[in-house]
């Protein structure tokens, strides 16, 4: 066979090709030499042809056919042939290859040889690619090499000891003998790497950790220290010495494991303080080298037991670092001090001013954590300047910054407000700042805030109005004063308020702006939502206004948006046909529970109120086909709450709040802030057309036209839609108020059948509700048949029994879902 090209001449051949296609045409035919060459058992060129297809597989092609030949190589008495072999086996081979279980063998027989340079390939081999078998098979042949005598060859040793205790941490009691020992070497590579061994060893088993500690026979920490103590006080050495530094490799690894052996040891932290404090102090911080001994030396300080004044140490350092020009040493001082701010708060703040400035800095990623750690640092002392400096970083940020910032100048100005004028003024100043980039969850939390200061509210509503006039482009401003102008309208023309002018506006502007925020083409649905039941709560703070509300009420009942058109339509009804209750109706939004809001604002957690249980104060029960479910059912939790609504009343109602109407009560539930509402038609108490008669029910029958025969009650219609009616016929179980049974009874009156009838209900958290199974879940036709099921309800309180329904089920091919709601019981159920 010809004499195949050498290393050289194929590198330079790949180089010079001009084009991939090129560069792939030279590999795939020197590859096919390659093969051709390897089928030839006496082949002098093996080693050759294996260095070029290493080189081969570092530009990215298949190179596994090689994989043999590299074992033949391995298995070859020559060191040049062994070299490239083992090089091969640490490239191609892994532990999911077959081939790598024909190494061990090879590998034991180098590992005893009488030359130190073969041990060292096989020792190397073995660190690279070891696995669990291969770790066990050869465990025993490390240790006694570690024993060994020849310092190149014990250092390598210990490496693939850290490789194998990794691979199969059941044998680190093996060499734990040797490490105690290991620590005399002189020899600066085997120092090095026993303490790699021996922080492996204590990061991984608590009890290697308790040996090693102080108070035991074989505590390392005065070791450790003498070790740190003579490198830092030794004089020049050429072979260890970077940048007038004495082996600083060292000095990290054995810092490290200081700080393992001194984590909760107060003992072993006492006796490294002072080698600690000699080192900070003793280190040259004018290269890079001594940088990076001082934020080791700062992170075992914070890590350990240490003294107050070794940490103000630490954390003025890492002040130092701050005023450094190379931006890895101040982005690395900005991400320490975040870590150890808690550790010890008041040493950070002296650096308060630096940690600032880095506000200002052009690279985003120091930017990102100064602003991290600036919140951190905020408390009631100094809170107002603070603010300042974040309220000016949020003015010039770029995007990606501002809804966190948002976020987080809400929530420390909430926690550590000087007073109530202050925080509303931050408040509003986010407001105007931070434009479309603040979270819509963020809203509502703003109009807690402000609902809260109530002595604010006429001056918070001005200047809401004033931000609005002119500029309608933020969508989280707009919806907070759209808010704020419907609940405390009136106040806007107010003569009381502190240090405002009276405002230059009449009360049809008022509505004026908020129309013009309903017809603005930059307003999202929401928005516009928010505007219309403003303008909608003014008719009953502002009387000369009417006429204009009810213009607008007009025209949007035909809006193309659904709830926009439902609001318009209710609300409009609310003008013709109770127009009576419309002032009762159109009150104020009572206070959300105060302890709750501020405990989520304080863990950080804004949650939108249509998604959480808790704040709604309701219960749900599932029922499906074949199961019988508890009250709190999770799974349907978020369907339930589109029919449960945001109205429905708490146990911890007050006397006079339950002592309102039935009526206002279903109203305010309808008008309320509630989630994603279905069609009018959808929620049929009662067969009538307009959805608010639905809700306002005629006066009661007297008791004695409501019992049945003197021990129940006669049957109401629950729902009646489409031929599906339900009827409820109620008792008292043992002529208790506390409880109250319900057999619920549907039909189908229509031509078609109904299969899969799902029958669902929910009551306010105050009742306990439970469903028992259905006889059946098919309805026939023509009233051919029935569905029962009872409904058992627990009412300690003896309140007014309402309740949402929901059905669904399949007619003609579609699925159905229906909702209503059902507050005509009887009151001899609850007297």
């Amino acid at each position: 066979m010809p004499t195949p090209k050498r290393l050289r001449d194929l590198i330079r051949e790949i180089r010079s090709a001009r084009t991939a296609a090129d560069e792939r045409s030279v590999v795939n035919k020197e590859c096919a030499a390659i093969r051709d060459s390897f089928r030839d058992e006496d082949n002098t060129y093996r080693c050759r042809n294996v260095a070029k297809l290493l080189y081969i597989h570092m530009l990215g092609y298949p190179a596994h056919f090689g994989q043999l030949e590299c074992l033949k190589l391995i298995a070859s008495p020559r060191f040049t042939d062994k070299r490239i072999g083992y090089l091969g086996a640490m490239l191609l081979l892994d532990e999911r290859q077959d081939v790598h279980l024909l190494v061990t063998n090879s590998l034991k027989n180098d590992l005893n040889h009488q030359t130190q340079y073969i041990q060292s390939l096989a020792l190397c081999t073995l660190g690279s690619i070891c696995s669990v078998e291969m770790s066990r098979d050869l465990a025993g042949e490390i240790e006694k090499m570690i024993k060994s005598s020849n310092a190149y060859i014990k250092k390598k040793s210990i490496l693939c000891a850290f490789r194998i205790i990794r691979k199969v941490p059941d044998l680190m009691e093996m060499y734990i003998p040797a490490t105690r020992s290991l620590l005399n070497e002189k020899n600066h590579g085997v120092l090095l790497t026993a303490v790699c061994l021996i922080t492996e060893m204590c990061e991984r088993s608590p009890d290697t950790l308790h040996h090693f500690r102080k108070g035991s026979k074989h505590d390392l920490v005065p070791q450790l220290v003498r070790i740190l103590k003579n490198l830092i006080m030794a004089g020049y050495s050429p072979e260890h010495d970077v940048s007038g530094v004495s082996d600083p490799y060292l000095q990290v690894k054995i810092l490290r494991l200081l700080r393992i052996l001194g984590k909760n040891d107060t003992e072993a932290s006492e006796t490294m303080n002072d080698i600690l404090a000699q080192v900070a102090t003793n280190t040259d911080t004018s290269k890079n080298v001594g940088h990076a001994i001082l934020y080791e030396i700062v992170l075992t300080i914070m890590g350990i037991q240490s003294e107050a004044g070794l940490r103000v140490l630490a954390v003025n350092i890492l002040g130092r670092f701050l005023l450094n020009n190379d931006k890895n040493i101040r982005y690395v001082a900005l991400n320490t001090l975040l870590r150890v701010v808690q550790a010890d708060y008041n040493a950070v703040q002296r650096h308060r001013t630096t940690i600032v400035d880095c506000l200002k800095d052009p690279d985003i990623s120091i930017r990102r954590r100064a602003v991290e750690l600036s919140f951190a640092l905020i408390n009631s002392n100094n809170v107002r300047g603070m603010m300042k400096e974040l309220l000016h970083f949020l003015e010039n940020c770029d995007l990606e910054f501002k809804p966190d910032c948002c976020s987080n100048i809400i929530m420390a100005a909430t926690k550590y407000a000087p007073n109530k004028r202050w925080h509303i003024d931050t408040v509003m100043k986010v407001l105007t700042t931070a434009g479309n980039s603040m979270r819509s969850e963020i809203v509502s939390t703003l109009i807690q805030l402000i609902a809260e200061a109530t002595s604010l509210h006429g001056y918070t509503t001005v200047q809401l109005f004033k931000a609005i006039r002119d500029d309608q482009s933020q969508q989280p401003l707009v919806q907070v004063a759209a808010w704020c102008i419907g609940e405390y309208g009136e106040q806007l023309f107010s003569e009381t308020i502190e240090d405002e002018p009276p405002l230059n506006a009449t009360e049809e502007d008022v509505v004026q702006v908020l129309e013009k925020i309903l017809a603005g083409s930059n307003s999202s649905i929401i928005t516009k939502e928010y505007a219309i039941t403003a303008i909608m709560k003014l008719s009953s703070r502002l009387p000369r206004a009417v006429p204009n509300i009810q213009r607008v009420l007009e025209v949007y009942g035909c809006h193309t948006d659904v709830e926009l058109q439902q609001r318009s339509v209710e609300f409009t009804s609310l003008f013709n046909k109770h127009d009576h209750m419309r002032s009762a109706l159109l009150e104020r939004m009572p206070l959300l529970d105060h302890s709750k809001c501020r405990n989520m604002m304080e863990n950080g957690e804004v949650t939108n109120a249509a998604e959480e249980d808790d704040l709604l104060n309701t219960n749900m029960v599932e029922r499906t086909n074949a199961m019988n479910l508890q009250n709190n059912q999770q799974t349907e939790s978020a369907n339930i709450l589109d029919i449960l609504g945001n109205g429905i009343s708490s146990p911890g109602n007050s006397t006079s709040e339950t002592a309102k109407g039935s009526g206002v009560d279903d109203l305010l539930d309808l008008l309320g802030d509630l989630g994603p509402m279905s069609s009018p038609t959808n929620s049929v108490p009662v067969p009538q057309n307009n959805l608010m008669e639905g809700f306002v029910q005629p006066s009661q029958q007297p008791l004695s036209n409501q019992m049945n025969g003197g021990t129940g009650f006669l049957p109401i219609v629950a729902f009646n839609k489409n031929g599906l009616l339900l009827e409820f016929k109620c008792e008292r179980q043992g002529g208790l108020a506390e409880t109250t049974i319900i057999n619920m009874k549907a039909t189908n009156s229509s031509a078609t059948s109904i299969s899969d009838f799902v029958f669902q209900a929910a009551v306010p958290k105050s009742f306990q509700l439970q469903l028992q199974s259905p006889s059946g879940n098919n309805l026939p036709p023509m009233n051919d048949g029935f569905v029962e099921q009872v409904i058992c309800i627990q009412n300690p309180s003896k309140q007014a029994i309402r309740m949402r329904i929901r059905m669904t089920y399949t007619q003609n091919g579609n699925a159905v879902t229906e909702m209503g709601e059902v507050s005509n019981f009887p009151q001899g159920l609850w007297q």
